[in-house]
């Protein structure tokens, strides 16, 4: 099973896309409660050099309240992260798949709100 949904977005920098991708997000209702610059990190703390990675842990509150709602420990597994990357021919943009990360909680309820909050993510991603 694929665990994310992945975007090549060329003709950009990576700021740009980095842009694109948050209103898209807010245009389906998340907004970002964390960022993690992954390059920064790693020259930081190994004096390691890596192209441009960025984590967003995107939120829709509405979904979010939803599926706490229905298994108080979901919690452990939000938000759910975006990631930003330069790679070869451009900046790929992955959204991690919620159906496939929930698939280790056994609640239908809660699988019926991670395709919801699937659709919305698959949506945001292509329109980037």
């Amino acid at each position: 099973m694929n665990y994310t949904f992945n975007r090549l977005v060329t003709g950009a920098n990576f700021d740009e896309v980095d842009a694109r991708t948050r209103k898209a997000l807010a245009d389906k209702g998340f907004g970002v409660l964390t960022e993690i610059d992954v390059k920064a990190t790693m020259k930081k703390k190994l004096d390691v050099d890596m192209p441009p990675y960025r984590i967003l842990g995107a939120c829709n509150p509405k979904m979010a309240h939803q599926a706490i709602g229905i298994e108080p420990r979901v919690g452990a597994m939000l938000p759910c992260n975006v990631i930003l990357r330069e790679v070869a021919g451009g900046v790929e943009v992955s959204a991690i798949d919620p159906v496939a990360s929930m698939q280790a909680i056994d609640n239908p309820e809660l699988h019926a709100v991670a395709g919801q909050v699937r659709d919305l993510l698959a949506e945001a991603v292509a329109a980037i």
